[in-house]
């Protein structure tokens, strides 16, 4: 019988709760973002609770695709972070448990949710943006509820600009009306201007129309309504104390039909996808196909050019051909005589060729070069074809660009569909990435809560936004081909998953500042402090005789140092002569162990003295390279070598500060163990 282990089980009882509660408030918190973005869309237009409801129910379906990466990322992280804090995960290493076993439920289970976020792309979510942006473009088109503002000119209504300068909230009574209607145009002899001293307001019970009821006051009308233009214009003005109006206005929320969203790219499955993808792909060949065939057999002057069908050819030559047998026959021409083919083009028998009214005796399929051809014409000849070629240049660049414009909108959907497509398989593949990087990531920095997960979740999640959506855009844009744009955000993070995971398993201090401070010191030579502190119990007396002995070969080792290498030196000195960084190691050595002598003394101003000597690194920037040939290019490229000499100029003066401070402290240290030994 199949029984889950008690470890699995643990691991499993401790994530699933933590990513139900992180799924759920990242999705509520997206789910505010679509809010504030739509709010000035819904807002003041009387809908129904179930309707609005039903919307975000589909907006947050559309949502999941967004909410889901981060709980991974999140609820993974806190996990191990927890088990870390409370000293779980490593008592389970220590029983020989690898972190890769203790990761293991979870790995099967995000198989399981990466599948499961696949199948929601394809089947829920296509259907759920279908009906919320057909929602959402019905809410759009809604008239907004009926509320006139006072001393405002209020147009919410088509056709009429409404201004009312008080009003009664208790009986909906409005005072001091001024109604502009602009129904029949804007234009300002045909607005019609009504003034009321007050009047009511209401709506058909169908919600179709508004009811406008007027008292005291009058009505302007300019009845030059044919927009004829006469010197005296007819004009009207009326009088009441009653009028009704009547204005058609739709207050009723109408639901759009669905189908023509389930038609664009976010309504469409991978198959749907697929099949428009292919569709509009071999649209685009089929045009291209016969746009090239026009552009390339495009006729000039009636003439085709070299390279065109030979079928046209052959059409031409047969037409010439039946044209001068039907006119011999006829005996309507002489045989020397031009046979008119129509479309002012004629056919000459004397030379075989074709002509018209500007290009006389142009053979068929000539080989002749068409500017040997142009230089043989006089001067009106000439300007009058350039000035015809030019403007058909024109023509036909502007005909294939109007044609390039429309193929471009392919070229679009195609992109459209292909981002939507991938979309599909890198949401599940982020899901998995995002474990990668919260599990290790947990397991390294042992801290639970919602604090610092929290944190370091929002941020590398804002990387992986931003990354995700700049490919985005340039897939969209077509700078990038859509596969580089929509993969580029997993592409990125994967290393950095795995990175974390190695470095979880090998329990390396990937996040210790200290090791990062401690390099940084060493690379730039950032000054370190030695202490040392006065021994309670010492097994090595310190002698004068050794102490002397010691320190002379300090001194000797340090001034040998200085003399055979130069603290000032110019550019090129400086990356062909370097300093011996094996002498230094050496030096440092001898350096530590005379100091760890010295500290067996029982004179605190010794222990005190000793706290002065510098410590010696081994820096790269003393020896850039031993070999010859790279130190040499190296100092050729100049503006990248320079601030490496800056720096390593300054770093070189230090050292010889530094062995000067050596050899007087050994003077200082002499002084004092002779005084002690008197």
């Amino acid at each position: 019988m199949f029984k889950i282990k008690r470890l699995y089980t643990f691991i499993l009882q401790s994530f699933l709760p933590l990513f139900m509660m992180t799924f759920f408030i990242c999705l509520f918190i997206v789910l505010m973002q679509f809010l504030w973005r739509y709010i000035d869309d819904l807002v003041g237009k009387g809908l129904e609770m179930s309707v609005i409801g039903e919307l975000f129910f589909y907006a947050a379906l559309t949502m999941v695709p967004m909410a889901l990466p981060l709980a991974v990322l999140l609820a993974s992280l806190m996990t191990f972070g927890n088990l870390g804090e409370r000293f779980e995960l490593m008592a389970m290493k220590a029983s020989g448990i690898s972190l890769i076993r203790v990761m293991r439920p979870l790995i099967v289970l995000m198989i399981f949710i990466a599948i499961g976020a696949f199948f929601f792309q394809n089947n829920v979510l296509p259907v759920a943006q279908a009906k919320m942006y057909t929602l959402l473009w019905s809410m759009k088109q809604k008239s907004p509820e009926l509320e006139i503002p006072e001393s405002v000119f209020y147009s919410q209504i088509p056709g009429y600009d409404i201004f009312v300068k008080s009003k009664n909230r208790e009986t909906g009574a409005l005072y001091d009306m001024m109604i502009y209607d602009v129904s029949v145009g804007n234009d300002l002899d045909r607005v019609r201007i009504i003034l009321a001293d007050s009047g009511r307001m209401s709506i058909s019970d169908d919600k179709t129309h508004l009811f406008l009821r007027l008292y005291d006051g009058e009505q302007f009308e300019n009845l030059n309504g044919q927009g004829t233009k006469r010197n005296n214009v007819p004009y009207r003005r009326e009088s009441f104390s009653i009028k009704e109006i009547l204005i058609p206005f739709d207050n009723n929320f109408n639901r759009m039909d669905e189908s023509g969203m389930r038609n664009q790219y976010v309504g469409k499955n991978i198959t749907e996808l697929r099949h428009t993808i292919d569709s509009v792909n071999h649209r685009i060949d089929s045009v291209g196909y016969t746009f090239g065939n026009d552009l390339i057999n495009q006729p000039y002057f009636n003439v085709y050019p070299r390279h065109a069908d030979h079928d046209k050819q052959e059409k031409q030559i047969k037409r010439v051909k039946t044209v001068k047998a039907d006119a011999e026959m006829s005996e309507a021409l002489a045989p020397d005589d031009d046979v008119n083919l129509g479309d002012n083009v004629a056919y000459s028998p004397k030379d075989n060729s074709i002509k018209n009214d500007l290009i006389p005796a142009q053979p068929i399929a000539t080989d002749l070069l068409l500017d040997t051809l142009f230089a043989s014409y006089d001067m009106s000849t000439t300007k009058s074809i350039a000035t015809q070629a030019i403007h058909k240049a024109k023509r036909l660049k502007q005909d294939f660009e109007f044609r390039g414009y429309m193929m471009q909108d392919d070229y679009k959907t195609i992109r459209r569909h292909g981002i939507e497509l991938m979309k599909k398989f890198t949401l599940s593949f982020a899901c998995i990435i995002f474990f990668f990087i919260g599990a290790p990531l947990g397991a390294i920095i042992r801290k639970g809560g919602l604090g610092t997960p929290l944190v370091i979740s929002v941020i590398l999640f804002i990387i992986y936004y931003i990354i995700d959506n700049t490919g985005y855009k340039l897939a969209r844009d077509g700078k990038w081909e859509v596969w580089e744009g929509m993969w580029l955000s997993s592409a990125v993070l994967l290393p950095l998953g795995v990175f974390l995971t190695y470095k979880a398993i090998n329990d390396s201090s990937v996040l210790n500042a200290d090791a990062y401070l401690n390099f940084f010191r060493r690379l730039f030579g950032i000054t370190e402090v030695r202490h040392v502190e006065m021994k309670e119990l010492t097994m090595d007396e310190v002698t004068l005789e050794r102490s002397t002995i010691l320190l002379d070969q300090l001194d000797v080792e340090c001034r040998a140092y200085l003399t055979q290498n130069k603290d000032k030196q110019n550019y090129i000195q400086f990356f062909t002569q370097g300093y011996d960084r094996n002498k230094l190691s050496l030096l440092a050595d001898r350096l530590d162990k005379s100091i760890e002598y010295f500290s067996n003394s029982r004179d605190k101003l010794v222990i005190n003295k000793l706290g002065d000597y510098p410590i010696l690194k081994n820096l790269w920037f003393y020896n850039i390279s031993p070999n010859p040939k790279i130190a040499i290019t190296a100092a050729v490229l100049f503006p990248i070598g320079l601030p490496i000499w800056l720096i390593g100029r300054k770093l070189r003066n230090d050292l010889h500060e530094e062995l000067t401070k050596i050899i007087n402290l050994n003077q200082q240290i002499k002084q004092l163990i002779n005084k002690d030994q008197q």
